[in-house]
Parts: structure tokens; sequence; C-alpha cells
């Protein structure tokens, strides 16, 4: 599907702002600043609707996430959550009313978001640029790539009003820390710097303020430059080898092997190897004429 022919890129969804480069990196904006970008029921479902529409953009091939004023996304909007708001989807019904329905909530609303953003093929990076709380920090940890401004600070700290990281923030507080460190960052209701976050391991770079949008960028512009299907089904790969046995990831990765080894990048990346010249990688996603195929 052509971006042209995507409409949903011009769509007004809730809480957030899309915009589409040429180099195929689209960079969605959370711009609520006037609530630190808190969420609420509409702009999880609009992000799922567009996560969703991501996924068949050919057109897209990274995902940039970040925030306008003070913060990425400061948790969930404990003051207006079940206000209804201004929304690409329908009204929804029901909500935290019982404990069905916070269950079917956090289900189907919730946890969903960050479920989106994990299966999605593209890769998607998190430019965290103020404070990344609660919900917004379990988002962060379910992009791929983390770049924090080094004003930023983040935690989950969901035990500071007597709730629990239901979104799925202790599974991957786990997954990027072990059980000792989640436990001590969850427990003691940590919030930390930007730099503190990298000696844990929560983000891979931390930048100068004003440095971030660049970073971000030229990262996004790397990840997009890349032999986009092996990517994608390395992603996949490297989310299913941390609950997978040894055996169970070597048969995994063999069977993507067995498709990604006879693609026209694989052939590509052969020949530039060969003539000593940059890959020129993921022709099939370039309008006009194909490269003839290597003999």
């Amino acid at each position: 599907m052509a971006s042209e022919e995507a409409g949903y890129l011009d769509t007004e969804y809730f809480g957030f702002s899309q915009a589409l480069g040429s180099d195929g990196v689209l960079t969605v904006t959370f711009n609520r600043p006037e609530s630190m970008n808190a969420s609420n029921h509409a702009m999880k479902r609009d992000l799922i609707e567009l996560v969703t529409q991501v996924q068949m953009d050919d057109a897209v091939r990274v995902v940039v996430f970040t925030g306008q004023g003070r913060a990425f996304w400061a948790g969930d909007d404990l003051g207006g959550y079940q206000v209804e708001r201004p929304s690409a989807m329908p009204e929804i019904f029901g909500g935290h009313h019982n404990a069905a329905g916070t269950y079917n909530s956090l289900r189907t609303i919730s946890q969903a978001v960050n479920t989106a953003v994990r299966r999605l093929d593209k890769l998607t990076v998190a430019a965290i640029n103020g404070f990344a709380i609660q919900t917004g920090f379990s988002f962060a940890l379910a992009c791929d790539f983390r770049i924090a401004a080094r004003s930023a600070r983040m935690g989950s700290a969901t035990l500071r009003f007597g709730l629990l990281p239901d979104e799925g923030g202790q599974w991957l507080l786990v997954q990027h820390m072990g059980v000792a460190k989640a436990t001590d960052f969850m427990m003691r209701k940590r919030i930390v710097d930007a730099d503190t976050a990298h000696e844990l391991g929560l983000v891979h770079e931390v930048v100068d303020d004003e440095q971030l949008p660049a970073a971000a960028a030229e990262l996004a512009a790397e990840l997009a430059d890349g032999p986009q299907v092996a990517m994608r089904m390395l992603k996949r790969s490297i989310l299913l080898a941390a609950e997978m046995t040894w055996e169970q990831s070597l048969d995994e990765i063999a069977s993507k092997t067995a498709i990604t080894d006879h693609l026209p990048d694989a052939a590509e990346g052969v020949s530039a190897f060969l003539a000593k010249r940059p890959p020129e990688f993921n022709d099939w996603l370039n309008p006009g004429p194909k490269r003839p195929a290597s003999p």
C-alpha cells in the first residue's frame, strides 16, 4: 500500500500527530503538553489503530515516538481518564467501573498498545524528551530502541498510587534488568534520570536535550536504510529468543534464514561486499524500474 493512498496519515488522532518522511521514517509526536501527554482510552485506541495501519503500509520503514513539552508520556490521565474526548475511533462503552471492566479494559486497550508495538514488524525508536512515567515508561520499554534527552526522567512508580504496572511494565523491566534489579526498581518506586537509566540498561543512548531530534533521526535513517525484510524477521527472532530454549531458537532462526538467504537483498549484500561498495537494499520498496537480479 502506497502512502499516497494511506488516508490514515491525514487522520486527526487524539493525543498525537504523525508525519512521514521521504526516507520512510514515520515520526509520531504525543501532543498534549498541557497534561504532560497523559493518556486515556481515546489516545490508546487511536495508537492501536495507527500501529495497525503502519504494519500494512510499505512506505513506512521505521517509527519514531516522541513528545511535545516537558514529557514523553507521563502516565495515564488519572484526573480525566473516564472523560470522553474527540477521537478518530467511536466512543467506547464501559471501562474501569468494576473488576470485570478493569480486566477487559486492560486486556483490550491498555495492554494492547504495548502488544501492538512489540508485534509491529517495523523497528521503533522512543526518543524520550522528558518524563516517561508509568504507562509512558512501559511504552518506551516496548519499543526497540530508546534514546533519552539528558533531562529526561523515567520510572514505573505505580506503587506511589497503590497501583500496579498493569500494561506489562513488570515483564518488560524483568526482560531489561533481570528479577533482582526489577524488584528493587519497582518496589522502591524509583524514578531515575537519563544517565542512571543508561547505567541500568533501560536506554541505549543519552544525548544533550537539543541533540535528541537529530540523534533519533540519524538512528531511524540508519535503520530505514537496512535490509527491511531481514531486519523485521530478526526483530521477531530476538523477541522470541528471550522466551525459547536453545534448540527452539536454532530451529526458529533457521526457518527465517531459509527465506532471507534467497531474497534479492541477500544477493545485493554479497555483490556489494565483493565490489567493495555500499549495498543498495530494499529495491522491492522503491518505485520505478527494479534492478536486474544478480546472476
